[in-house]
């Protein structure tokens, strides 16, 4: 399988456009999957600030029963 200089250049080319795209539209995608982030700026939308509150929101009287004798160590 003999191929001239040009044969190869002109495959090279083929090939390195055909990447050239895929990177530049997966480089798209990323800016855009991510940029409804930068709204938060860092902060995690899904984490509960006082735990107190979450655990009587979500748990409520099954907490307080479980964690009622925590403290008797008599």
């Amino acid at each position: 399988m003999a191929q001239s200089t040009a044969d190869r250049m002109a495959m090279i080319r083929t090939a390195a456009k055909k990447f050239n795209k895929k990177v530049k539209r997966n480089h798209n995608v990323k800016a855009t999957e991510t940029s409804f982030m930068d709204k938060y700026d860092g902060d995690n939308i899904n984490a509960w600030t006082d735990a107190e509150s979450y655990a009587n929101e979500y748990y409520g009287e099954t907490m307080r029963e479980t964690t009622r004798f925590d403290n008797d160590w008599d």
